[in-house]
């Protein structure tokens, strides 16, 4: 099954993600199978730069976005009422 999710990256303390689609039984910060966007929690704002429609594109393909990536696609302006059961 996949899952659209965070990996992370940065130093200690120092976080920084990709949003990645990624086989939901691979490790966090394993092998995915395409890269999405960036979100990084340091800023102020938070900067979240996501590809919407690659990921509109792999929700219509029957990707599943975590509970924290559907959060940020929401920020950056994907609406996901219309494609949820």
């Amino acid at each position: 099954m996949l899952k659209i999710r965070l990996t992370r990256l940065g130093d200690k303390k120092s976080p920084f993600y990709r949003v990645v689609v990624a086989d939901s039984r691979k490790s966090r910060d394993g092998e995915y199978v395409d890269l999405l966007g960036t979100f990084n929690p340091l800023t102020t704002p938070e900067e979240v730069k996501i590809d919407t429609e690659k990921a509109a594109k792999w929700i219509a393909n029957g990707a599943q976005p975590t509970d924290t990536v559907k959060a940020l696609l929401k920020k950056s302006g994907l609406d996901l009422s219309k494609k949820s059961k």
